[in-house]
């Protein structure tokens, strides 16, 4: 996403993220990495801190542009996505679904995926209504992930402190 490896590994196992992790996109952006919500391999006592954890950083964070909901590609939608979707919507945290590993499905699958997202997405009242499909591993999608960030941020000059201030 950021154009540096070194920066976030990424895991063949799910479950590695387990803490919030902050990335400060040169002052307009701040991405923020959550623990994954759904299968990971790891207790599932501390599945479900971490859900909890996720729960309480997005319920409530008004400065929130938008989250990103990542989705498998392979699967579409599952009831773990389902149950953020209605946390998001409850918080009016304005979220994107982000369809991973797309580069497994042939085109006709993949196609159907994004529309069956799409569809699925219209019932939520926080929802953005375009589904982002992505590769990491073919690098598919990401340029287009990236200008969706970018035009989220707005350039805003450094406030001036008033004289009163100092």
């Amino acid at each position: 996403m950021t154009g540096r490896n070194a920066l976030a590994r990424v895991s063949v196992t799910p479950g590695r993220t387990r803490q919030i992790n902050f990335f400060d996109l040169g002052g307009r952006l701040m991405l923020t990495d959550l623990p994954g919500y759904g299968y990971a391999k790891a207790p599932k006592e501390q599945v479900a801190n971490w859900t909890r954890l996720v729960e309480l950083y997005l319920v409530g964070r008004a400065p929130l542009r938008r989250a990103l909901l990542l989705i498998d590609a392979r699967h579409g939608p599952k009831d773990v996505d389902r149950a953020v979707m209605a946390i998001l919507d409850k918080a009016a945290v304005a979220y994107q679904a982000v369809l991973t590993k797309t580069d497994q499905l042939r085109p006709a699958e993949l196609t159907e995926r994004i529309e069956g997202t799409a569809r699925e997405l219209a019932r939520h009242a926080a929802a953005h209504p375009d589904v982002l499909p992505t590769s990491a591993e073919k690098g598919h999608g990401i340029a287009e992930l990236r200008g969706a960030l970018a035009a989220l941020t707005e350039w805003r000059q450094p406030r001036k402190p008033t004289s009163m201030e100092g």
